[in-house]
């Protein structure tokens, strides 16, 4: 799978960039959780964005469960959207996630982790179940991976300023990757944009000790809203 990082700007997602240097001194952008070193910062390009309410949506779970975005109302949501057949970066991002939950200790369950399908072609709840299986993420009591309808899916991705290309069911689905950081209130307060390194052969992978940081700064951004 091929993913695009996109800033998209509109109900979901705007964005402050997060200017970097070159060496050893980093601009730090206003408004970063002091908790969270501008190293840290910058290797996720952490970036406030305006405290408004993230886009309602309602959707079955791996389980198979229905839910509203409301449901998770007294704790803080960490959302990204996924590929369920993904070979790149959402297993890099899985591994973040339960890196991260791991890293919140007891207060994890002030916590929700969640993924939008964005796979028009492996639509169905066992596809969500078969993916957070294979990558740990169901070691996760509070894991959503959520799908539903194609018309479903693609108003959410559209809220939330996903861009989605898949031409055909045996194509590499293009995708947005962002995190989103959601308050206990259910207003959007900072997005994260993952990344990945890629070997020779095209596999996608992060050094240890990035993947480990990355948990580190969910669990830290997450901890801070709750």
């Amino acid at each position: 799978m091929l993913i695009l990082v996109v800033v998209a700007l509109g109900a979901g997602a705007v964005a402050y960039a997060v200017h970097r240097l070159q060496g050893p001194s980093l601009l730090r952008a206003s408004g970063i959780p002091s908790v969270v070193a501008t190293r840290l910062a910058d290797l996720m390009q952490l970036s406030p964005v305006p405290a408004r309410p993230a886009p309602s949506f309602t959707l079955r779970d791996q389980r198979g469960r229905t839910f509203s975005l409301s449901s998770f109302r007294g704790r803080s949501v960490v959302l990204e959207f996924m590929d369920p057949h993904c070979t790149d970066i959402c297993p890099l991002v899985s591994e973040e996630f339960v890196d991260a939950f791991k890293d919140l200790g007891p207060r994890a369950t002030q916590t929700a982790f969640v993924a939008v399908n964005v796979n028009a072609f492996h639509a169905s709840s066992a596809d969500m179940a078969t993916f957070s299986r294979e990558h740990g993420l169901d070691t996760i009591p509070d894991w959503h991976f959520f799908t539903g309808r194609v018309e479903a899916l693609r108003r959410v991705w559209s809220a939330y300023g996903i861009y989605v290309y898949a031409p055909n069911p045996n194509a590499d689905i293009i995708h947005t990757s962002i995190v989103y950081f959601i308050d206990p209130q259910g207003r959007e307060r900072f997005i994260a944009e993952p990344i990945a390194d890629h070997r020779h052969d095209g596999t996608a992978y992060l050094p240890a000790s990035q993947l480990s940081s990355w948990g580190q700064g969910i669990a830290l951004v997450a901890g801070q809203l709750s």
